[in-house]
């Protein structure tokens, strides 16, 4: 399992547009699986590449609905319809929540990890998950389409626990 750091709030990389993968190596796939171990090991729904430093058009998805994990490699968005008012979170903003206007469906053609050209139609969850991360590949962060006001700081449930303890000595 190869765990990367998660780039946060302030970082720099965040804010830079990704660049597309020209070759699907080994070192591409293995980035890959490492993307997929982080996402999961921090509960997240999505992430990019950025997100773990690397400036390249790659995103993993996993809804946790029995379905594939979905691995785009340079993804683009080919059409987008209606618009759905969501709660978002994101793994380089941990604990803070946010609302957004998101599509409510989203195509997108890319290639997964063999080179093989898909396209998938996301609707709902699939559909913001989607967009969240595409936004992630062009520089975009969670403060940049945040509907202004909606900030909302989570306390960790280890957080509250701790504060709970001290409070019963």
């Amino acid at each position: 399992m190869g765990l990367r750091n998660i780039r946060k709030e302030g970082d720099e990389i965040l804010k830079k547009k990704s660049k597309n993968v020209e070759v699907i190596d080994d070192k591409i796939k293995e980035l890959i699986k490492d993307m997929i171990d982080t996402m999961h090991e921090y509960d997240g729904v999505g992430l990019a590449a950025v997100q773990v430093g690397i400036l390249k058009n790659i995103i993993v998805i996993d809804l946790y609905d029995e379905k594939p994990i979905i691995k785009l490699i340079n993804p683009v968005i080919t059409k987008t319809k209606g618009e759905q008012k969501v709660e978002e979170g994101c793994l380089s903003f941990p604990n803070k929540y946010v609302k957004v206007v998101r599509p409510e469906e989203v195509t997108v053609e890319a290639l997964d990890e063999n080179g093989k050209e898909i396209k998938i139609t996301g609707t709902g969850l699939l559909a913001q998950a989607i967009s969240h991360e595409m936004d992630h590949l062009n520089g975009i962060v969670l403060t940049d389409v945040m509907m202004p006001g909606t900030m909302e700081l989570v306390e960790p449930e280890e957080t509250k626990e701790k504060k709970e303890r001290k409070k019963k000595k």
